[in-house]
């Protein structure tokens, strides 16, 4: 019964998302849902992207094993980069009116920064989306009590997604993501309600997670867990930022205010509602702590599926599976679109230049089916966690792509060598301390090369420039600028940052 309330829940949500990609007519529509979202729409895209497999089934088991402080990444940096994101950066990226956070590179630096910094973000995604399509894989061989193999649950649901991502781009992604918040919501709240009674109450809950010591925050006074402490939160709350999914939830507003407050109570409600699963999994070290004896010691990650299946009724299974499959269904749609639309337009486009748009949304969706099949057979040979498929994925971008973006929009006198010498330094450190530090170093890999790229922008813009920046950049930025202030949008000169 569960199984077949799931598959129904699937196709219709399919199609769903296949009526919204009635709305796309060009590439600006389906990379950008056309600059047309309202508020209720982009707050329930960012939260809906951003609450995936990791936030239910990563994150509770994480919680179980180490506490509040082994979640410092996740859910606090993440909702904190999307906070982050609408206060700071979300206002003068949406000025710029640019397709993708590639365009932002290459006009503030040149093409070389360009190509560089979206192979980053592209690789990044890997990870992300991968514990997206094992999380499906996971839930299919669950709910079919085995029938359905983990590495068939994974193409069934891939594949599926990839139908209406590759019809409706990013207009499809925000229809289903709005749809799939409010199931979010519900499932998760009559779950909560169900779990809690089970469990004796909330307080009861809460009392006993203070007692065991697993509401504990900070590290302990010790250099190398403050480092690790600092390199976790830093690698999501940073990271993030130079994302092409968060780029297009800024680019996809009706208005600058609805992406600046978009984001800030997308992050917010994510930071909420990030408790619940949490709240869930460790209910189940009161209710039936054998089984979560048991599954510690094989997979953590089960735990909250198996209090469901053996604990709750039927109406209740159906809230949480269709909960979760929301949750990951909406992370996996925009993560898919997001590298492909990035790809395409950053170094596709420019390896083609008489391309049309009618041609631009043509390799826009056949880069992202190319991805689907690489990104789910990348999920079936990886043995991380979700938790950490989500956190390492975001260490590529934190020491490539960050500190260019941050520099290129509030420090003036940034260049294309300082970028140019950020990624590099940022990079190799980076790759350096993983291949000599062991597995666990005294600095994090992440946060050495931080610093490194830090320092390298700085000493590369400051130094003598042995490499000019592109000719007359500058002055096409500020001629983009007063375009469009005149003129409005247009895709190619678009303006920029303001302070140049």
């Amino acid at each position: 019964m569960l199984f077949w309330f799931v598959i129904a829940y699937w196709l219709i949500s399919v199609a769903v998302g296949l009526m919204a990609a009635t709305r796309v007519h060009n590439a600006r529509d389906f990379a950008v849902a056309g600059r047309h979202l309202p508020f209720y729409m982009v707050t329930a895209t960012v939260f809906a992207t951003w609450f995936g497999a990791e936030a239910v089934l990563g994150v509770p088991a994480t919680f179980l094993n180490e506490g509040l402080r082994g979640v410092v990444a996740d859910p606090f940096g993440s909702s904190m980069c999307l906070i982050l994101v609408g206060l700071f950066f979300a206002a003068p990226l949406y000025r710029m009116n640019l397709l993708t956070i590639g365009d932002f590179y290459k006009r503030r630096y040149g093409r070389g920064v360009e190509v560089a910094t979206t192979l980053a973000i592209v690789v990044s995604y890997l990870g992300w989306v991968g514990a997206q399509i094992t999380a499906l894989g996971l839930v299919f061989n669950v709910v079919s009590g085995g029938e359905v193999s983990q590495t068939a649950g994974m193409w069934i649901g891939s594949m599926t997604i990839l139908i209406y991502t590759l019809f409706g781009g990013m207009w499809a992604v925000a229809v289903t993501d709005f749809l799939q918040m409010i199931i979010i919501v519900i499932g998760m709240l009559w779950i909560g309600g169900e779990v809690s009674e089970m469990a004796g109450g909330v307080s009861v809950v809460v009392s006993h997670a203070i007692s065991e010591g697993k509401t504990a925050f900070f590290p302990e006074a010790d250099a190398k867990e403050i480092l690790a402490f600092i390199a976790a939160a830093v690698t999501m709350m940073l990271g993030s930022i130079p994302q092409q999914d968060v780029f297009q939830r800024v680019q996809s507003a009706r208005s600058e205010k609805v992406a600046v407050w978009g984001s800030v109570v997308g992050g917010t409600l994510y930071l909420a509602f990030a408790f619940v699963p949490m709240f869930l999994a460790y209910s189940a070290t009161l209710i039936d702590p054998a089984m979560v004896q048991r599954l510690m010691q094989t997979d953590s990650q089960m735990i909250l599926p198996e209090l469901v299946l053996s604990k709750a009724p039927l109406v209740a299974q159906i809230l949480f599976f269709g909960a979760l499959l929301s949750a990951i269904k909406s992370c996996a749609s925009a993560t898919l679109l997001a590298p492909s639309v990035t790809f395409t337009e950053n170094i596709l486009r420019p390896a083609m230049p008489h391309m049309t748009d009618k041609q631009l949304l043509f390799w826009m969706r056949a880069v992202t089916f190319i991805f689907t099949v690489l990104v789910t057979l990348y999920a079936m040979v990886s043995d991380a966690s979700i938790f950490k498929m989500v956190e390492n994925a975001y260490q590529v971008t934190l020491v490539a792509a960050f500190i260019p973006l941050l520099c290129g929009l509030f420090w003036r006198r940034a260049t294309n060598q300082g970028a140019l010498a950020s990624i590099f330094c940022g990079v190799s450190v980076w790759i350096g301390i993983h291949l000599a530090g062991g597995e666990d170093p005294l600095v994090p890999a992440q946060l050495a090369g931080l610093l490194a790229s830090t320092i390298g922008m700085v000493v590369g813009s400051l130094m003598k420039q042995f490499i000019p920046h592109e000719h007359g950049i500058h002055e096409r930025l500020r001629h983009g600028h007063h375009a469009a202030a005149q003129h409005g949008v247009a895709h190619e000169g678009i303006g920029v940052v303001h302070r140049h």
